[in-house]
């Protein structure tokens, strides 16, 4: 059974499931009404800790400094009775909530008191001339939510591309030279009078287009986490305590 001391060393520790999830905070220490024996703690659940859920010290370990695992899983610690924690806690209430844990309840024993708050207040049971002034805290958190996909895709397109390239063909002029004494033996080493015929082949340039496929570039997608500020507005209740004094008429 866990001790007075190890109960209230309990309170503000991280609380985790059978499975090692984490839960939430202990928030509050409830003790038994008439033996003042620690029964119950409370633990802020949910998104942003906005939900206050009973769990049974008798399902409770501590495991290291400021943490304590319960004996069952998360989604039962979560899902248990919603009950209002402000003031006494009544049988039909601890009964439901022995119920949801699967622990035995006897309806002759007597509920659970008042708790026994971070500030080491009264336990249940005992007189106390101090009030508690309650307030609530906001808690604000983030959520991660998919605004968009982005993709990369490949397509083809078809362009026109000009480029200049030189090109050269030959051409037959006709060149004349007269008969002189360098070239007259050239020119009378052949027959006196005949027919004959010269052929010059002609050649030309014409552009010739090949195309190869080469790499250019790599293109991917890299995620970039932007960091900014927003500002979050809420309601949050607190109490007052005013002192009223009643003069005696009679003075």
């Amino acid at each position: 059974m866990i001790t007075m001391q190890e109960a209230r060393n309990l309170i503000g520790a991280t609380a985790y499931d059978q499975g090692g999830r984490m839960v939430g905070d202990v928030i509050t220490l409830y003790l038994d009404r008439d033996t003042g024996e620690p029964e119950w703690v409370t633990v802020k659940t949910g998104l942003f800790g906005l939900k206050e859920t009973f769990v049974p010290l008798a399902l409770a370990r501590p495991r290291g400094p400021h943490e304590v695992e319960f004996a069952a899983d998360k989604d039962t610690i979560t899902g248990a009775p919603k009950i209002d924690p402000q003031g006494k806690l009544g049988q039909s209430e601890e009964s439901r909530l022995y119920q949801h844990y699967g622990l035995p309840y006897d309806e002759q024993r007597s509920p659970i008191g008042l708790p026994e708050t971070e500030t080491g207040g009264s336990a249940a049971g005992q007189a106390d001339e101090a009030m508690t002034r309650s307030e609530e805290r906001m808690r604000v958190g983030t959520v991660t939510e998919q605004t968009g996909r982005v993709r990369l895709r490949k397509y083809v397109v078809t362009e026109t591309v000009q480029q200049s390239v030189p090109v050269s063909h030959e051409e037959v002029r006709v060149e004349r030279e007269p008969i002189t004494e360098a070239n007259r033996g050239a020119a009378m080493s052949g027959p006196e009078i005949s027919e004959a015929e010269h052929e010059v082949i002609l050649h030309a340039e014409r552009p010739v287009v090949e195309k190869e496929t080469v790499p250019v570039e790599r293109v991917r997608l890299v995620k970039e986490t932007i960091t900014g500020e927003e500002t979050v507005s809420g309601e949050i209740r607190k109490e007052h305590i005013e002192t009223e004094v009643d003069t005696d008429p009679r003075q």
